[in-house]
């Protein structure tokens, strides 16, 4: 492959622009933002020409590995998966920077911002490219710190500070059951190969780890009285790496807060970065998890009531980025169900959950952009203000509707007509309806379709709320600069025509990620592995089951039409602090103060408290003792030294006598 061996490139392009943007981008215009933007824009050309040319010869993906240290190695795999998410994030990011151009340029830390950004965005690179768990580990870490750096970007604020702080250490829980799953997963590839690793052979390596599969999932250990394989130990604490890092439940918590950081920020963490690295992780380890049927169940089942959960909230909230936010994690909540899905279709789940995680990064990068288009112009983020703005920032408004209509999902089905959501997040719908018919279990179907309603419920209500009728505040306002409504309008474009265009080649090429020079893995015989058979997908679903989601789409377009653009309905009546479900989804479940009062601190803090004060008693008691003993021998010793020259022969010749009488005693009795 012609560019193969610019590969290398791709992550280190960004970093080296976080380098120089750091220390000389206050000498450069726009404050380093034309650094980042250039470096971006390099990876991005690799990248494409690397999956075009992937495209032509899907077989024969990009392996580099050099030694690192002992038995670990560094390396880059570039297949069909790595190439869409690096196109994709490439893409994203160099839009994203390019409108930070314009949205930042007032913000006196511009040089800190472009260098921190390049920085996120080189490590969800490298995080993409690596051929090994381990490799994947740390690229991980880097994207949870860089994230902390840019949520807390404008640190001075409270708000940003303890955000970050929240992000940082709600993602920890996930980061160290990841940890654990690497650690449990090594120390059964060491028993495997008895300890003897030939030369050049990395246990860590995906295709090493794949080509154990089986032996794994024969090894049991016993929790609980229950015999459980340690490959659904392995990919569950996997998945639960995800579940920190893709907003989850329960871990999901840190998500909304992160709204603190850039607008920008936001639409890089939801778009292309940070938590599309759990659905990333799940995906590139997918042989694993299909061999371990429980643990893509659990993942079916976590994904499908995370994409309910969050619709329920968002549809309550009056902030702009908040809403976006709820939306986000009810989207990844789809992109898990869907690969959850590979316990009925097999590897062809991959395709459909990335190609929804790519359409998600188009629209949802574009919604944040135009929120923050919005923000940039009027000074405010509660859409209890606005109204009317389509009047005064008509593209924002165009590209808002764009976005709008590929995150409900409208489109015609049987057709090529429709939105990019329309493509993305249906077959994931259906394949829920599949697992109902397979599996007799209709939660997660049911759990899909509500979600559905309520995604298109809130985002209409926040496009009526915002962008229509008459101003409620004298906001004044005036459209974005072309920096940032060039980048909306080309998103626009994609959100409305990308999956028309690329649905049917995009999955058959992602679905080609498992079988090539690297791998080549017989998805069904590793179902036989977790005793169970696949269903082909035969697309013969009830015509009313296709239809189904584009009805609840509609549904909840007239019922947001009807309450916020016609104001048919008094909602001062429902959103009141005496309705109690109000107030329960208006407080988020009240999930901070559980996790806060209940957990953190009186398990944690408290336990920690009272654990500390002990040791510290108990250690001061120690250090007393010892100095108390110390002190008084001192004083004793110190009354030998008398200065007299006499004294001192003494001891030494009645030291020396000692000695001699001594050795002569030895020596008699040996």
């Amino acid at each position: 492959m012609a560019y193969e061996n610019l590969a290398f490139l791709i992550p280190l392009l960004p970093a080296l622009a976080f380098v120089i943007t750091f220390f000389v981008g206050k000498k450069t215009p726009y404050g380093g933002g034309l650094i980042p933007i250039f470096a971006i824009a390099a990876s991005f050309l690799i990248s494409l020409l690397i999956t075009i040319g992937l495209l032509q010869n899907p077989d024969q993906v990009i392996s580099q590995s050099y030694h690192w240290f002992a038995i670990f190695n560094l390396g880059i795999l570039i297949d069909p998966l790595a190439a869409v998410m690096l196109t994709m994030v490439t893409f994203v990011s160099l839009l994203i920077h390019i409108y930070s151009v314009g949205y930042m340029s007032h913000d006196p830390a511009k040089p800190r911002y472009f260098a921190e950004t390049s920085l996120f965005t080189a490590s969800m690179l490298s995080l993409i490219l690596s051929d090994n768990i381990l490799q994947l580990f740390i690229s991980w870490e880097l994207v949870g710190l860089c994230s902390y750096l840019l949520i807390g970007f404008w640190y001075q604020k409270p708000s940003a500070a303890s955000a970050a702080k929240k992000a940082f250490l709600t993602t920890r829980i996930g980061d160290v059951m990841f940890l654990a799953g690497i650690i449990v997963l090594f120390a059964d590839l060491f028993k495997l190969v008895n300890g003897i690793i030939p030369e050049g052979v990395y246990l860590l390596r995906f295709d090493e780890i794949f080509s154990f599969i089986p032996e794994i999932a024969a090894m049991n250990a016993t929790i609980l009285g229950f015999e459980v394989s340690h490959l659904t130990i392995i990919t569950l604490l996997f998945f639960g790496g995800a579940v920190g890092k893709s907003g989850q439940f329960p871990l999901h918590v840190w998500l909304p807060d992160a709204m603190e950081g850039p607008t920008t920020v936001s639409a890089l963490i939801h778009a292309a970065t940070m938590v599309t690295a759990g659905v990333y992780l799940v995906a590139r380890t997918f042989p694993m998890f299909i061999a371990a049927p429980q643990s893509l169940i659990i993942v079916a089942y976590v994904g499908a009531f995370t994409a309910l959960f969050a619709a329920t909230m968002g549809i309550v909230m009056n902030d702009l980025k908040r809403v976006l936010a709820y939306s986000t994690i009810s989207q990844l909540g789809y992109m898990m169900l869907g690969l959850g899905m590979g316990a009925v279709i097999g590897a062809e789940a991959v395709g459909v959950s990335i190609f929804h995680l790519v359409s998600h990064a188009f629209f949802k990068a574009l919604l944040f952009l135009c929120a923050g288009s919005v923000i940039h112009a009027v000074g405010t983020h509660d859409m209890r203000e606005l109204g009317g703005v389509a009047k005064v920032m008509p593209i924002t408004a165009a590209t808002m509707v764009a976005a709008s209509l590929a995150l409900a999902g409208f489109g015609i089905p049987g057709t090529s007509i429709g939105s990019t959501g329309f493509f993305s997040k249906d077959p994931i719908i259906e394949n829920a309806y599949l697992f109902g018919e397979h599996a007799g279990n209709w939660f997660p179907y049911i759990f899909a379709i509500v979600a559905a309603l309520l995604t298109s419920l809130y985002i209409f209500r926040l496009l009526f709320m915002t962008f229509a009728g008459k101003p409620r505040t004298n906001y004044g306002g005036h459209e974005s600069p072309a920096s940032m409504t060039v980048p909306l309008s080309i998103l626009g474009i994609l959100a409305l025509v990308f999956g028309a265009i690329v649905v049917e080649p995009f999955n058959k090429f992602v679905n080609s990620t498992f079988v090539n020079n690297f791998v080549n893995m017989d998805i069904p015989a590793l179902a036989e592995v977790g005793n169970y058979e696949l269903v082909h997908h035969a697309g013969q679903e009830p015509l009313l089951i296709l239809w189904m989601p584009v009805i609840v789409a509609v549904i909840g377009l007239l019922i947001a039409f009807v309450i916020y653009y016609q104001k048919a309905i008094d909602m001062s009546r429902f959103v009141s602090k005496d309705n109690s479900v109000y107030k329960l989804l208006y407080n988020r479940y009240y999930q901070n103060e559980i996790f806060t009062q209940l957990f953190a601190v009186k398990f944690v803090y408290e336990g920690l408290a009272m654990a500390g004060y002990h040791i510290d008693r108990f250690i001061d008691g120690i250090v007393n003792v010892i100095s108390y003993l110390i002190i008084e021998a001192g004083d004793s010793f110190r009354k030998v030294q008398t200065g007299v020259i006499q004294h001192y022969s003494v001891a030494v010749i009645t030291g020396v006598s000692l000695l001699v009488i001594l050795i002569k005693l030895v020596m008699e009795v040996f």
